[in-house]
């Protein structure tokens, strides 16, 4: 059958079983196929964000091309395995809560983290040849508690719009986001809108795995804590 495609799950979900966003990904992930699959939660390994010393050294080795010593390095280091298992992915899924418009701030650092120049984007560091993301796939799944009724909202929406441009800057060929609005309002409103994004959702996975040409596939799970394996007919 050849070997399965990469799937890389990046999750933020603090509610957990009371999330709507967990909902989306769950979807989303009965509908994989034939694909070997990471998941990096967020709330066990808090990405580093972007401060005086790690800045530095980063510009320096990314943007300057300088040597780093290997303190300078260690500052780097949880940056560059994060960046790493971006790079070996071939579909990556990142599911997160709006919050005040944007995207948590967590996330953010993630992206912060992977998005380095030499490494995800732009001409390799030994300036041989540039990174390409060709052919990559990257979808967002976000909930949130209002509904845009007449538009206006959306001139504050930096949620979905913001990874979609981090993902197409670095080059991926189909970049796609899902927003599931209204999990605050009536329950009526808000399982009619849940419905529609988790249909989307289940839409895009069957899209992207192909899972009508599979009968019986082999799915390794694969997390920090623990290995386990799976099979989907």
């Amino acid at each position: 059958m050849g070997i399965p495609m990469k799937t890389l799950i990046i999750k933020y979900i603090p509610r957990k079983e009371q999330s709507n966003t967990k909902k989306l990904l769950d979807a989303f992930k009965e509908e994989i196929s034939y694909s070997d699959i990471e998941e990096l939660d967020l709330l066990d390994e808090v990405p580093d964000m972007l401060l005086d010393n790690n800045l530095l050294a980063y510009i320096n080795r990314n943007i300057l091309g300088q040597t780093l010593i290997p303190n300078e390095e260690k500052l780097l280091s949880k940056m560059d395995r994060m960046a790493a298992q971006l790079k070996s992915a071939d579909i990556v899924v990142v599911a997160f809560p709006m919050y005040n418009c944007s995207m948590p701030a967590i996330v953010k650092a993630w992206f912060d983290s992977v998005m380095q120049k030499g490494v995800t984007f732009g001409k390799r560091t030994d300036g041989q040849m540039f990174i390409s993301n060709a052919g990559k796939k990257a979808l967002t799944l976000v909930s949130c508690g209002s509904v845009d009724d007449n538009g206006s909202f959306r001139c504050r929406e930096h949620t979905i719009s913001l990874s979609i441009s981090e993902f197409q800057f670095m080059g991926y060929s189909d970049v796609r986001g899902i927003l599931a609005e209204g999990m605050a309002m009536k329950e009526e409103i808000k399982q009619t809108n849940l419905n529609k994004s988790i249909f989307q959702v289940r839409s895009i996975a069957k899209e992207w795995y192909k899972k009508k040409e599979y009968n019986s596939v082999y799915v390794k799970l694969r997390n920090k804590k623990h290995m386990n394996f799976a099979y989907t007919a």
